[in-house]
């Protein structure tokens, strides 16, 4: 009788297992943001000798490798077949750092925490990053603001927020990431020359 039991219990066990066989779920994508610089030549001479970028504390939405969509207004949900590389905030700062080594804005571009001496600060903090679906395929809504300081002075010299909206091809993950990296390019795009004309004020104001 106990033999007969425990074959009892082990046929639903097996067949449970073997159920979907055949049927797997698409495998997890892994999604990085990216960025397109414009072909511009960089400066023939830093503003700066040194420059240093923070990321700012993000909201839950941007702090984690989950990329977010809404279908209502402050309401919200995340993909489940797909993730980012990285978290938003800190690839953000990544790529913009790039965009500052490309262009030349100083001579030397490090993040806060690097043995790097510099009386430059440019503060970056990821405010919006979502795909919009209220009206599908929807939009890619990224906003940052961006602070800077003088380290020397102890002052904050500038501050913006720059935000971008940028249509979707389609209702999916691989087309929400392709136009939020779109928005992303077109802030960078825009908080380069505001960052040039901000660090060259301060960098050549008499009370320095």
């Amino acid at each position: 009788m106990k033999l007969l039991f425990t074959l009892l219990v082990l046929v639903p066990l097996t067949a449970c297992v073997s159920v979907g066989l055949g049927n797997d779920q698409p495998p997890h994508a892994y999604r990085a943001l990216h960025d397109t610089p414009p072909d511009t030549p960089a400066r023939a001479q830093p503003l700066v000798p040194a420059l240093l970028i923070q990321s700012q504390a993000a909201n839950a939405l941007v702090d984690t490798v989950s990329i977010a969509y809404s279908r209502a207004p402050h309401e919200y949900a995340f993909y489940q077949q797909a993730s980012w590389t990285e978290r938003p905030a800190h690839q953000v700062q990544r790529l913009l750092q790039r965009r500052l080594e490309l262009r030349g804005v100083a001579a030397t571009v490090g993040v806060l925490g690097d043995p790097l001496r510099a009386d430059w600060l440019l503060t970056i903090g990821v405010q919006t990053l979502h795909h919009d679906l209220r009206n599908a395929p929807g939009e890619a809504r990224f906003a940052v603001v961006a602070e800077l300081f003088d380290r020397a002075g102890r002052l904050r010299v500038a501050r913006r927020v720059f935000d971008a909206t940028v249509p979707t091809a389609r209702a999916d993950s691989a087309a929400a990431v392709a136009a939020l990296s779109r928005a992303v390019s077109n802030s960078l795009d825009t908080l380069l020359p505001w960052l040039e004309t901000e660090l060259q004020k301060a960098a050549a104001s008499p009370a320095r």
